[in-house]
């Protein structure tokens, strides 16, 4: 079993930045892809970011290319999102995903274990 925490979610002003950990304890993420998604009120969750096993690849969603980056740090088993010139539009419950498989997952079927998710609030 895989357990995951998210933290450094907050109230934010339009055009600040953020950093989202998510920590796992239980397993090494070592093997796994990993995966940021959020949901908007009275919206599906969607994907944000990707990442690997490796870290080699990497994948955005059009929304946030170019303001959001995903990294890994494998000594402290834990996964970063840096969000950067954000958006009201990012308002959202973030969660962090964990992927068996390795490679790159697109979609939240494809990932196996869900942190309980922290709330990001942009605000104009």
């Amino acid at each position: 079993q895989v357990q995951l925490v998210e933290s450094g979610g907050g109230l934010v002003q339009a055009g600040g930045s953020l950093r989202l950990s998510c920590a796992a304890s239980g397993r090494t993420l070592s093997r796994f892809a990993m995966g940021w998604f959020r949901q908007a009120p009275g919206k599906e969750r969607e994907i944000v970011a990707a990442i690997n096993w490796s870290g080699g690849s990497t994948y955005f969603a059009d929304s946030v290319k170019g303001r959001f980056t995903i990294s890994r740090d494998g000594a402290k088993n834990t996964v970063y999102l840096q969000m950067n010139s954000l958006e009201p539009g990012d308002t959202a419950v973030y969660y962090c995903a964990a992927r068996l498989d390795g490679a790159l997952g697109y979609n939240q079927r494809q990932y196996n274990y869900w942190g309980q998710g922290t709330q990001v609030t942009v605000s104009s």
